[in-house]
């Protein structure tokens, strides 16, 4: 066997599908995108080369620079509301025994496996001013106004609570596997040495889940800018810009406005955003060698 793996025919075998599948699926699409980003490129016809012309025009875009807005707003959104809530669910779970633990995991993670579609049409009718489960709530409690939260003021805080929501069972989940993977043991001498709860999640569980952390931070802020199905059906980006998010920009530009090569800048600069703040966590959140 140990011969048979040495063998470098036998080693390009294994390899290279696997290489096949990156160039074709990630490699040539992501070439193809640059070329096309310095191209008029409308997806029909010939693609005529402007140079910088997209990336120019791409800078001084307000549309664009509300979009960005919008998905860094959402990102925050994402780190400081949907992750504290996250861990805090998470913990609270590990400490559950019983059919108890199962059952509350199964429930929080039910909204990720719901159709983006049904997500989107169900919180339409829970916001909807007339007739929305949220006015009729609002009004067994005395108010006797109608909230129009898809208005201007309200609707990227709308959008903001359904995105929190759909996707807090998927953090979670990292969250309360990271926190099952810590080693028992250092609870129990934790707790022999007198550490209440608080000392022991923010002495043991946090610094330990640090890897899981980063993963989950990185993934909620790639998460963030290419966050589109859902606003799309929500809202389409209205009213006016103030629910754009980058990825559903894109997506008007690129298919509504037939300007593909347009859009294809801006997927470089997504994926120049993308790797810069990766490299950024991961420089954050890199252990400190002692000298």
């Amino acid at each position: 066997m140990k011969k048979l793996y040495s063998n470098k025919l036998v080693i390009l075998s294994l390899v290279l599908p696997g290489i096949l599948v990156f160039i074709f699926a990630i490699l040539a699409p992501i070439s193809l995108s640059f070329y096309y980003g310095f191209t008029s490129y409308s997806g029909m016809g010939k693609a005529e080369f402007i140079s910088l012309d997209n990336y120019i025009e791409l800078f001084s875009d307000k549309n664009f620079h509300i979009s960005l807005r919008n998905s860094l707003f959402l990102a925050l959104g994402f780190i400081f509301i949907q992750h504290p809530l996250a861990i805090i669910v998470a913990v609270i779970l590990d400490k559950l025994q019983g059919k108890a633990e199962g059952i509350l995991r199964c429930i929080y993670f039910i909204p990720n496996v719901i159709s983006v579609a049904v997500i989107a049409y169900l919180w339409k009718f829970i916001y909807n001013p007339d007739f929305g489960l949220l006015n009729n709530v609002l009004k067994t409690f005395g108010y006797q106004g109608q909230i129009n939260w898809f208005s201007s003021d309200n609707a990227i805080w709308s959008v903001l609570v359904v995105l929190i929501w759909h996707g807090f069972g998927w953090g979670m989940l990292i969250y309360y596997t990271g926190i099952k993977n810590i080693d028992p043991v250092l609870y129990e001498a934790a707790a022999i040495d007198g550490a209440n709860t608080t000392v022991t999640f923010f002495r043991i569980t946090l610094p330990l889940m640090k890897s899981v952390i980063q993963v989950n931070v990185t993934m909620a802020i790639i998460s963030a800018l290419k966050q589109m199905e859902t606003v799309y059906l929500l809202t389409n980006g209205g009213p006016g810009n103030s629910t754009q998010f980058a990825a559903n920009y894109l997506y008007q530009q690129a298919f509504k406005a037939f300007r593909y090569g347009y859009g294809n800048a801006i997927g470089v600069v997504f994926i120049i955003i993308c790797l810069a703040v990766t490299i950024l966590l991961n420089k954050m959140f890199q252990e400190k060698k002692i000298a």
